[in-house]
């Protein structure tokens, strides 16, 4: 099997091949990007006012018990979201999503499909560390799923990548089953607007079951394939 690559070194790309049981890793050209300064602007006005409700959120559980809020990553203006769990010990002691084990997983399955972390952006269902690590209990995935509703509204990517059950549960309801939904597209309405959305394990699986990986590089294909698609600049 051979792997087409520019730029890149022999040692990544045999780690990437094993990682993902791949015969390709994707690569493409450089698109030059205009910023609409005003947009940027209001973006970050936005943002900054959502975090401060979060902050502002009374009888939280999740809140009394972390360090610090764990509020997003990456680019603001990017047309690429991701939104997984909610932040671990790494995470909550250095206040950014995906910087422990599952954040050096998650950055190797970009880099896989030749995506660059620092050029998507990436937030959580819950903004705080649960106890333990937990999973968040349904009645915080509900109470914190509106604050994400409004995270989307903002950041209106064209591509949505939702990793992991609760992730899935908090937009698409608890009803749903991330190992018979993974891999599929879905249109999920925000605000009277249509957010193209995959399901996908979350690298903490990921690490737990690695047999499972094949299946999230059927998906992470999915979404190069639609990025190209969409002419993505990423």
């Amino acid at each position: 099997m051979e792997i087409e690559h520019k730029n890149q070194n022999n040692n990544n790309i045999e780690d990437l091949k094993d990682l993902f049981e791949i015969d390709y890793v994707y690569e493409n050209d450089p698109i030059k990007r205009t910023i609409n300064i005003t947009n940027l602007e209001d973006k970050q006005s936005l943002l900054e006012k959502l975090k401060m409700k979060i902050i502002s959120m009374s009888n939280c559980e999740l809140k009394k018990n972390s360090n610090r809020i764990v509020f997003n990553d990456g680019d603001i203006q990017s047309q690429i979201m991701i939104i997984g769990e909610g932040p671990g010990q790494k995470e909550d002691e250095i206040g950014k999503p995906f910087v422990g084990d599952a954040g050096v997983l998650l950055n190797k399955m970009l880099e896989a499909i030749n995506i660059d972390r620092q050029k998507v952006y990436i937030t959580n269902v819950v903004n705080y560390r649960p106890p333990n690590n937990r999973k968040p209990e349904p009645s915080e995935i509900n109470r914190y799923s509106v604050f994400l509703r409004e995270h989307i509204n903002i950041i209106k990517p064209k591509i949505l990548i939702l990793m992991g059950s609760t992730a899935m549960e908090a937009l698409f309801g608890q009803t749903l089953k991330i190992s018979k939904e993974r891999g599929k597209w879905k249109e999920l309405i925000v605000n009277q607007k249509t957010y193209q959305t995959i399901l996908t394990f979350h690298p903490a699986y990921l690490l737990r079951q690695p047999d499972q990986k094949k299946y999230s590089w059927i998906d992470l294909k999915m979404i190069r394939k639609r990025v190209d698609e969409l002419k993505i600049g990423i």
